[in-house]
């Protein structure tokens, strides 16, 4: 087996978030240089082992949410802004059922590059709770409530979790318009205060 011409770490990358979508779990080494046309050991070259794919894969799929729900945020704000961003996670998830899970974790400190990216998905969710009146604590509050509600709804849909015969993409239009009920009570709660 000769090394496939133009394999760089973007190209292993997406070849590995590709099949690891596909499978739903992250592909072995041994799995993606099959599929490549390569050596496993030639993958060292590119990626950090098994630890390493699985962080790269981390990244990859932290950037891809990070852009999407920029780009669904872009000219709204307040309740606006809260669905198109739950819409787009929700998307996110389903189109990415592999990568999805290693999003979830909080990610090592010592990484500055994963952990860049994950502070600007909060960055942006900080600025979408500030369009509430929501800020510093009452904002991570308000954010962590988010991901909890976004994440189980996605986990439930993903693992067949949602057996009654109803309209799903309903089910979580009325969850997160209820979410944002809560954040309005939440911000007036604040004011009196």
């Amino acid at each position: 087996m000769s090394p496939r011409a133009g394999l760089d770490r973007a190209a292993v990358v997406e070849a590995a978030a590709k099949m690891t979508d596909d499978a739903g779990e992250v592909v072995t080494l041994a799995g993606l240089a099959s599929r490549l046309g390569v050596r496993a050991p030639s993958l060292y070259n590119h990626v950090d082992g098994q630890a390493g794919l699985r962080r790269e894969l981390a990244l990859f799929g932290v950037r891809d949410l990070l852009s999407r729900i920029v780009r669904a945020s872009v000219g709204k704000v307040s309740s606006d802004a809260l669905v198109a961003v739950s819409q787009e996670y929700r998307e996110f998830a389903l189109d990415h059922p592999g990568i999805y899970p290693l999003t979830q974790a909080a990610p090592d400190p010592d990484d500055a590059e994963l952990a860049a990216s994950a502070a600007e998905i909060v960055e942006v969710l900080g600025t979408l709770m500030e369009s509430f009146g929501l800020e510093g604590d009452a904002a991570v509050h308000a954010i962590r409530g988010l991901r909890s509600l976004l994440h189980g709804f996605v986990m439930l849909e993903t693992t067949g979790g949602f057996g009654i015969p109803l309209d799903i993409d309903e089910s979580f239009e009325r969850a997160v318009r209820t979410f944002i009920l809560g954040l309005h009570q939440a911000a007036a709660a604040t004011e009196i205060s």
